[in-house]
């Protein structure tokens, strides 16, 4: 999964570029800023992969806080002023796109970003206590809420961890793991059937709540 953020000083500009993002699965949206200077803290807090950066605002330009980006971070601008795309590229980013945007050409910029990403990345390191563990995502079955922890199952070890699902859920790869209710994930390779209101894992039985019933039966078995 690449980590996005949007950056516009525009509504539905922003609100474009999310649902976008929605529909490309090895994308994930960490958040939107009106303001680029809202930003700096999760550039500098979290590795994000990508940003897409519009170049005319009030407060910045694009252009100008895109020096303010980590190196290791993407910069696909977006913006409705072709005279730009020169110093665009000159700051080195993957792409420029000119608003308004279609859906097509935003799949080949970040189509772009996944070439030039490292290796896609099949674990998660989990710590429980003062211990790390390093558990690779086909060695996950599932991960069950436990009041403020997250418990990870494997075939042979369960790990207790001091977080919620719904941070897991933002993080974890949504082709491989699915939220299945309110207090369950469930690795989608691991699923072996659907009996009424319950997913089989070979002998391990999860419910699915009604919330997301059509979405997982969906996904796992459309």
């Amino acid at each position: 999964m690449l980590k996005c953020i949007v950056i516009d000083d525009e509504e539905l500009a922003r609100k474009l570029i999310e649902s976008y993002v929605t529909k490309i699965d090895f994308l994930t949206l960490v958040g939107t800023y009106e303001n680029p200077l809202d930003a700096i803290d999760i550039l500098k807090s979290e590795q994000i992969d990508v940003v897409f950066l519009d170049i005319q605002m009030p407060q910045i330009k694009g252009t100008d806080f895109a020096k303010l980006i980590p190196s290791h971070t993407k910069i696909i601008f977006t913006t409705a002023y072709s005279d730009y795309a020169i110093e665009g590229f000159e700051l080195s980013a993957t792409d420029y796109l000119l608003k308004p945007i279609g859906f097509d050409r935003f799949l080949t910029a970040v189509k772009k970003v996944k070439v030039d990403s490292p290796a896609t990345v099949d674990t998660i390191t989990v710590k429980s206590g003062y211990d790390l563990f390093k558990l690779k995502f086909d060695e996950i079955t599932h991960i069950e809420s436990d009041s403020e922890y997250a418990i990870f199952h494997t075939a042979n070890k369960k790990i207790m961890s001091l977080q919620s699902l719904k941070s897991l859920e933002k993080t974890l790869d949504p082709s491989i793991f699915i939220r299945v209710h309110r207090s369950y994930i469930v690795n989608k390779t691991k699923v072996t059937g659907l009996k009424s209101r319950y997913l089989h894992l070979q002998t391990i039985q999860i419910p699915v709540s009604d919330s997301y019933f059509d979405k997982v039966k969906a996904d796992l078995f459309g």
